[in-house]
């Protein structure tokens, strides 16, 4: 091999943005040479390498290039000392997972924060880790299952996981392999492999090359390339559907049908429903075919409505990349053919994608209300993680759109959260109704089921409250199946039942709101739900509730025919262990159980209302509040005269 290092031009070489690169510029021409890779052909300029390739370990050839010695010898020193350093990630990574397996985990810690502080290429360290896979298995289960372990094993992974999306999304890399599709033979097959483990993000780049008219030459080879790319390459072309440029549209439809799986189905049926070409009419009427001819005889709406469903469920055939922590939902790219990645949180991945669906699908046909439906359920499941929605979608919450849906569609939802024991889902949909929804639509049946009336008996506590909340606020008219779960419901929050579970304010929240419907119930007599069966949990609030909760209980209390409740009234405003406005609110009260129901009261508690309002001593605003209870009670004559005559001055 020549080795002579011949004057030329002037070049510089740096290192370059990966840390196995280097950066060759020479006059605006670049060249990356890869140390891994052993890139063995200029891209740009077409000057052959003989051999360059800066090993991990050992500088093993010098290279034939038309640039200076000082690049050489430049080269040759930032490649030992890369040698260097992946010598010592090497000892880290092996000493870490020596120690690991034999259990020292304090000595394995140590190697573990010496591999993390010495910030290794991402790349390299990939490369260790698929060397060793029982090693990297063991990684992983510290990850899970060590404590001690367990935040270390977690950085080293998210570094593997960085290399891992470094070596397949390097734009330089994805533009030189769609180059060498046109070269020779042994150069195509090594570029769709390479294309091909890249997935999703080469189509962008595949795309704006079949938009560009001086690469016509290259057209055949990146058309044949593009379907080989697999299911990884479908939600971007699918979002590259909407662009104008019908050559690329005819490419990407030829594409999806020899990709095949159900997802692109809806998209190229909306073509074949919509589109105003005969010729790509025809073109996603052939590539549905080729995936299933049965998706011809069903509309695009429908074909959306059962994506947007395989999402929600996380069928296994829309499944993510386990690879990382992160998704990518695609968007056509309104400055060009091509299209743009919006990177979101793995975890609501699914939820969003089935909202994007449920879009096309009203997008499709508008008169597919069930989309609304499951719409809405995926957003609240969405939000039930706690992560902010990305930044595309920054357009208000959940029970924003669910206060204006119809009913019909929140009980679609909430049917569906209730099959799927999706609470959060569910508490959102119910909290909704509970705002805008009359009886006639509260009781909404959907099918066979009343999905609401099926909320009072779910697992958890608060969509159980909130649903009988909901229904007695809506003041039922006619019993249903499950009807009297709704006191039993209301009983139990009022006594805050479920506080252990719930936080303090929570309980208590959702006490007070299900003893004001209680109220609502006995002041409008409501002859569906019978309160008398909470007759001993409002007792109980008028001796050891909170003020304002008591004041409720005695309210309802009033309006119920039963000595127990008249009593437990007058026990209430007699009680000096309560406030005047308490037991002023209780007299009033009381005074409404005995105009409705008579004298219920013992002789006793009228005896202790007589001296109250016989004192002088008696606060004033109290007296006159126990003397109004007093002669509600329309007791005998005979009291009523000793009354008068023991406040006279003969």
């Amino acid at each position: 091999m020549d080795t002579a290092i011949r004057p030329e031009p002037e070049f510089l070489a740096k290192k370059g943005d990966n840390a196995n690169s280097f950066l060759i510029d020479r006059g605006g021409f670049f060249s990356y040479i890869y140390v891994n890779d052993c890139v063995r052909e200029n891209p740009f300029d077409g000057e052959a390498l003989e051999g360059i390739c800066l090993y991990r370990t050992y500088l093993a050839e010098i290279i034939t290039m038309n640039f200076r010695q000082s690049v050489l010898a430049a080269l040759i020193l930032i490649g030992s000392g890369a040698m260097t350093a992946a010598e010592g990630v090497k000892e880290n990574w092996d000493n870490f997972l020596h120690y690991t397996a034999i259990g020292s985990f304090d000595l394995a810690k140590g190697y573990a924060q010496k591999l993390i502080d010495s910030e290794p290429n991402a790349v390299e360290l990939l490369a260790l880790s698929e060397d060793n896979p029982d090693g990297y298995s063991i990684l992983l289960k510290m990850n899970a299952e060590s404590e001690q372990l367990r935040e270390v094993s977690g950085k080293i992974l998210g570094i593997i996981e960085k290399g891992r999306f470094i070596r397949r999304t390097d734009p330089r890399i994805i533009v030189e392999e769609i180059r060498r599709l046109s070269t020779t033979i042994r150069g195509r097959i090594a570029a769709e492999d390479r294309l091909r483990n890249a997935g999703e993000y080469a189509v962008p780049f595949m795309l704006s090359v079949l938009a560009d008219e001086g690469h016509k030459n290259e057209y055949a080879s990146i058309t044949a390339a593009l379907p080989k790319i697999g299911r990884n390459a479908i939600r971007p072309l699918t979002a590259a559907m909407e662009t104008d440029n019908v050559a690329v549209k005819a490419e990407i439809i030829r594409a999806l049908g020899k990709i095949g799986y159900f997802e692109p189905l809806p998209y190229l049926k909306l073509v074949a429903e919509k589109e105003s070409s005969d010729e790509l009419k025809n073109l996603a009427a052939t590539a549905i075919a080729e995936i299933d001819t049965n998706a011809l005889k069903i509309s695009a709406a429908e074909l959306f409505f059962t994506l947007a469903e395989k999402y929600y469920n996380r069928d296994e055939s829309v499944a993510l990349n386990e690879e990382y922590s992160f998704a990518n939902v695609w968007f056509r790219d309104p400055n060009s053919v091509g299209v743009v990645r919006q990177e979101v949180n793995k975890k609501y991945f699914y939820e969003l994608m089935t909202m994007r669906c449920c879009e096309w699908t009203l997008k499709a046909d508008p008169s597919v209300g069930k989309a609304i439906g499951l719409w809405l359920a995926a957003f609240y499941r969405a939000e039930s993680y706690n992560i902010a929605m990305p930044e595309y979608f920054s357009k208000g919450n959940a029970k924003t759109y669910a206060m204006t849906a119809g009913p019909e569609y929140l009980h679609q939802a909430l049917d569906r959260a209730l099959s799927r024991k999706e609470s959060y889902v569910a508490l959102g949909v119910v909290e909704a109704l509970a705002v805008n929804a009359g009886t006639k639509s509260l009781l909404y049946q959907l099918g066979t089921e009343q999905p609401l009336a099926k909320a009072l008996t779910y697992e958890d506590g608060k969509v159980r409250t909130v649903a009988a909340i909901a229904i007695a606020q809506a003041l039922p008219t006619a019993g249903f199946i499950g009807s009297e779960k709704i006191v039993e419901n209301l009983s139990a929050a009022i006594l805050e039942q479920d506080a252990n579970s719930l936080s303090q304010e929570l309980a208590t929240q959702y006490a007070m709101r299900s003893i004001q419907a209680m109220e609502k119930l006995a002041l409008t007599r409501n002859p569906v739900v019978d309160l008398s069966k909470a007759l001993d949990s409002l007792v109980q609030v008028t001796q050891t509730g909170r003020p304002e909760m008591q004041t409720h209980a005695a309210e309802v209390l009033a309006r119920l025919e039963s000595p127990q409740a008249q009593r437990a009234i007058a026990a209430m405003a007699l009680s000096d262990q309560n406030s005047n406005a308490i037991r002023i609110a209780a007299f009033g009260s009381l005074a409404v159980s005995a105009k409705q129901n008579a004298n219920l009261l013992l002789n006793e508690q009228i005896d202790a209302i007589y001296a109250l309002v016989s004192s002088t001593q008696t606060e004033p605003q109290l007296r006159a509040a126990a003397a109004g209870a007093f002669g509600a009670l329309n007791l005998p004559s005979e009291k009523v005269k000793r009354l008068i005559l023991d406040q006279a001055k003969f």
